[in-house]
């Protein structure tokens, strides 16, 4: 029980860290997956003189994945009761085309821009509509929110590394003297700090297997892929084989690293 006491703070720490790493993650792969929804659900209206090939609209930008023409039938189906059927092909023929362009990924405000100006450069394009002021919106909400995860992340990985250093830090200081005798015996530093660096490991592992072992039982329940679900995103909420590893290399990694900066930076009493 003492034992464990010992290691508690450590693996606490530790847990924090991998459960904020795989939540931003998941954040990541959720507003990509929004990103993705947002471009499918995005395109630029364009009016042109006369019929425009595929080919010459794909050439106007690279971002450009595809167009389709707008038919005008929708609006002269309603004015069939007023109008003469010959009037009416009439007026379709006179009609502009419509195009609607469909783009390769979610657009920045800058391409939006660079887009329709390119758009218009056609002369036969008499109009661009991007709805440039509601796309706008989305996308600083959207940035904004990716940037808010990332500074939560950090600072929460910043304060855990300050923990897991002073807790390194005690340790080291509860062996001591046992680190001194072994150093006048010339034993050298991988060795006086081999009980330290057992601690880290030992610790990483644990923390490791506990939250891999939680997220599996998430995935298992499912009920965060049904949340997403209702707001329109489906993601991998946790890859066994390339989370598991990630999760287990930065505990690992972060524990190593944060023992040997407090071996290095331990001065033994003279």
């Amino acid at each position: 029980m003492k034992s464990l006491k010992k290691h508690l703070s450590l693996i606490i720490a530790l847990m924090t860290i991998l459960f904020t790493v795989q939540i931003f993650m998941i954040v990541d792969r959720s507003i990509t997956a929004y990103e993705a929804n947002l471009k499918n659900d995005y395109s630029i209206i364009v009016v042109a003189k006369s019929s425009i090939k595929e080919s010459v609209i794909l050439s106007m930008d690279k971002m450009i994945e595809r167009s389709e023409e707008l038919s005008p039938d929708t609006v002269l189906k309603r004015l069939e009761g007023e109008m003469k059927a010959k009037h009416i092909e009439l007026l379709k023929l006179s009609l502009p085309k419509f195009y609607r362009i469909h783009l390769k990924q979610f657009p920045t405000p800058k391409q939006i821009k660079r887009i329709s100006e390119n758009l218009l450069k056609t002369p036969l394009i008499t109009r661009v509509e991007d709805f440039a002021q509601n796309h706008d919106t989305v996308y600083r909400l959207l940035l904004l929110f990716k940037k808010v995860a990332q500074l939560f992340g950090l600072a929460i990985l910043a304060v855990t590394s300050l923990l897991i250093m002073k807790e390194l830090r005690i340790w080291q200081f509860q062996h001591r003297e046992r680190m001194s005798i072994m150093a006048l015996f010339g034993a050298p530093v991988w060795l006086r700090s081999a009980v330290l660096f057992r601690l880290a490991i030992v610790d990483a592992l644990i923390a490791s297997v506990i939250v891999i072992g939680s997220f599996f039982t998430i995935v298992k329940n499912g009920w965060l892929q049904v949340e997403l679900q209702l707001i329109g995103i489906t993601i991998d909420v946790f890859r066994p084989l390339n989370d598991s590893m990630l999760l287990a290399g930065v505990a690992f990694s972060l524990s190593i690293l944060l023992a040997t900066m407090i071996v290095m930076g331990h001065k033994e009493e003279v």
